[in-house]
């Protein structure tokens, strides 16, 4: 009897090699992880911080050399520590997402309130489906779970912006501003949370 295969398989990033594993972080990352490891009791509850300064060093997304640089860094497995960034969907592991990140969220209020009828709109002004990325590798459409938005339903998000109550036009006000934002807001969400678990001191000494 043949199995029904009900969603399509994703291809697990290979882990490199022991020894091959080449470390990319900016004297800035180091010094910023150095300080955030003083914060916690023992390394691998750094995990998470090292992992949004990987991100960010890394452009955005989470490779599988950044993912094996972090378990470097801190002493862990790799497959430990990719097991905490597939785990978050704040982490951008399970593919390689574009400069803008528009989170589309389609629970029950947003639902209700247009969120299907906002996704299509999008899907057709970009020209991909969920998860996919513009051929020019500027958005990535993702559908999430509820934002914590619901009195500004159908609400978008992307990095830290809320975009609601969302209709056609500021889908299109959206897409032009951010076609002319040149830093990536993935880059710039990730530099965001990591400078908000340092000191002022420390952001000022990571900055030398």
């Amino acid at each position: 009897m043949d199995l029904i295969q009900l969603t399509e398989k994703e291809e697990r990033p290979q882990a490199p090699k022991p020894g091959e594993v080449e470390l990319r972080f900016s004297d800035r990352g180091v010094k910023e992880l150095d300080y955030l490891l003083t914060h916690y009791p023992d390394r691998k509850s750094a995990m998470l911080p090292a992992l949004w300064i990987a991100q960010r060093e890394y452009g955005g997304n989470l490779p599988a050399e950044a993912v094996a640089e972090v378990a470097v860094r801190l002493g862990r497995s790799y497959a430990e520590v990719e097991g905490v960034a597939t785990f978050y969907t704040m982490y951008h592991i399970r593919h390689a997402v574009g400069k803008h990140v528009i989170e589309v969220c389609t629970c029950i209020a947003c639902a209700l309130c247009g969120a299907y009828r906002i996704a299509d709109y999008l899907k057709a002004k970009l020209g991909v489906d969920w998860g996919e990325t513009t051929p020019d590798g500027t958005f990535t459409l993702e559908e999430v779970e509820c934002l914590d938005a619901c009195d500004r339903a159908p609400v978008l998000m992307v990095a830290d912006e809320y975009i609601g109550p969302a209709a056609e036009k500021d889908v299109d006000t959206l897409i032009e501003r951010l076609r002319n934002t040149e830093e990536p807001t993935t880059v710039r969400l990730a530099d965001e949370v990591t400078q908000a678990q340092l000191h002022k001191t420390e952001q000022a000494s990571a900055q030398d």
